[in-house]
Formats: C-alpha cells, structure tokens, sequence
C-alpha cells in the first residue's frame, strides 16, 4: 500500500472508531492499536483466520523469534481494552490486536535486561490480576435474599425514618426589618411577594422557597425553630449566622424511601462489599503478615528515581 492510501486508511479508520488526535496522545497503546488496525485492516483482510473447528486459548496465532502469542494472549489484551473499544467490530479488532502484540514482543525483545521499574511493575500488575481473581470468587457467591430483606428492614423500616420539612424564609439584616415583615403577615400581606421584594437571601427571587430539607440540613436555631412549627404557621424572628428569618412552615413529612425493588441492586452490592471486607481480614489475620519497622520517611514515596538507583 503506497504511502498516501495508507495514511487515508488511517484518517478513515481514526474516524470510524471516534477516536480523536487529542485520545491518542493521551494514551499511546490506543494509537497503536488503532493505526495499527487501520494500517493493516486492508493488507490483511484477504488472510482473515478461517473460521477453525477446533481452536482454544492456546491456538497460535503467531511467532516472534521462537515465542509464542496465542488467541489466549489475545482475548487478555481484549478484555483489558477501555469500554470505548469494545465495541469494535471483531473483523477490525482481531488483526489490530494481534499486531500489537506482535509489535510489543518485537520490541520486548530488543530492549535488553528489564529495568527494576519494569520487573517491579510485572510483579504488582500480576499481584494485583491474582487478588482481583480472589475478589471476584468471593462475590460470586449468592446473596441470601433474607439477608437482602433485612438490610432493608434496618435501612428503610419504620424506625428509620425521620422528618422532613418544607419551608420557606424571607432573610432580613436586622431584628426590628423581621419585626415589621411579621406585622405585614399578620395584616395579610402574601409570603411570597415580600420574599421577593424584602429578602437578602438568593431564595428571595423565589419567593423565598427552600423546597424540601432533612434533620442536620439547615443552622441550628433555623431548624429548632422549624421543629416546632405547625403547618402553614410563621415564626421569627429567628436569628443565625446569616441575619434575621421569618420563617414559613409550608409542608411537613416523614422522609421517602424506595421500594425493595428499587434498592435491591444497591443492598446487594453494599452486602457484597462487606463480605468482601470481612473475606479480605479473614485472609489477612490467617497469613503470616509482618510490617517491618524501618528508618524510610513518608516524603519517600514520591522519589521515583530511586527506582533508576
């Protein structure tokens, strides 16, 4: 393929699979892949892998300098590609995949002894594939619906449930200004109006409308002083931190919650990370766990080069 189809392959192929200049300098891997499926799509698509009777995670799929890649090696790096990317057509990804690979061991094997950042990053990314496999055995146990039922009772049951208000304010900078809203109250004039024409709060344009709120939600004084109005009542003034209230009870009631069907996923899984806790302290109180106490300070983690030492 000469030069300029080549790179028009490229431009087509960076289109079609949305991904932008800007993704790929931010991560390099995807720019290989994805060059690398365009550059090679049209070269290769008359050797397209029959379709096999018998292959598995062991087939060969190619060699460099006598070591093997296999389809296995090929649905690791599928499995592990960002979300973005798993929607590729198998007919695009499959020989991007395997050019990659290809690409990466060709390099591999010229560069010579791994420095210790490699060697060390080998041992934690294989430390932590190995842990996520544990994980993931531990949360492929089924969850007892009883215990999901429960952990609905105790979240969502009658005594769990507290009072919520809805309430609006008129936010005034003096005593005697609250005074003098309270006096046009009980003359008659309209809440809302004299929000928005006395109130130095930002509900003021709102008629000063605070919606719906919970315990711990506003200042103490405010949420004293409305724990002890009746719906539909005024109180004030009341002062805090902000000024002088003159407070509106419009609606009062005992906070929502969700159906079992619509909290279930979310019991489920937070059953699931306790389990997984109490797994992962299990584990760790059975193995043989030494910190060492060392001289190294805590500014350490930072100094990259000594891995270069």
């Amino acid at each position: 393929m000469f030069l300029s189809q080549r790179h028009a392959l490229c431009a087509k192929e960076t289109k079609e699979l949305g991904t932008s200049p800007a993704d790929m300098r931010r991560d390099p891997f995807m720019t290989r892949l994805t060059i690398g499926t365009a550059l090679l799509g049209a070269a290769l698509l008359a050797f397209q892998p029959a379709v096999a009777q018998d292959y598995s995670a062991d087939t060969v799929m190619a060699t460099v300098n006598g070591k093997n890649i296999t389809l296995g090696h090929m649905l690791a790096m599928r499995a592990r590609l960002p979300e973005q990317y798993q929607t590729i057509p198998a007919d695009q990804l499959f020989n991007g995949i395997l050019d990659q690979l290809v690409d990466q061991q060709v390099l591999a094997d010229t560069a010579g002894e791994a420095p210790r950042a490699v060697r060390l990053s080998l041992e934690n990314e294989s430390r932590a594939l190995m842990a996520q496999e544990a994980i993931q055995d531990i949360l492929d146990q089924p969850v007892d619906e009883a215990d999901v039922k429960a952990a609905y009772d105790a979240q969502f049951g009658p005594d769990t449930r507290s009072d919520e208000f809805n309430a609006s304010h008129i936010l005034v900078e003096t005593e005697d200004e609250a005074k003098a809203l309270i006096e046009a109250l009980d003359g008659g004039a309209d809440f809302a109006e004299l929000a928005a024409e006395k109130s130095t709060g930002p509900s003021g344009p709102n008629g000063g409308s605070l919606g719906w709120f919970g315990m711990g939600s506003m200042v103490p004084p405010f949420e004293a002083a409305v724990i002890e109005m009746e719906v539909g009542s005024v109180a004030g003034p009341v002062e805090t931190q902000f000024g002088w209230h003159v407070i509106k009870l419009n609606e009062k009631r005992l906070s929502p919650v969700p159906s079992f069907e619509e909290a279930e996923a979310d019991l489920i899984r937070t059953i699931n990370e306790g389990s997984l806790r109490a797994a992962i302290d299990i584990r760790r109180e059975q193995a043989d766990v030494e910190v060492l106490e060392t001289e190294v300070p805590f500014d350490a983690i930072a100094k990259i080069e000594l891995l270069e030492e």
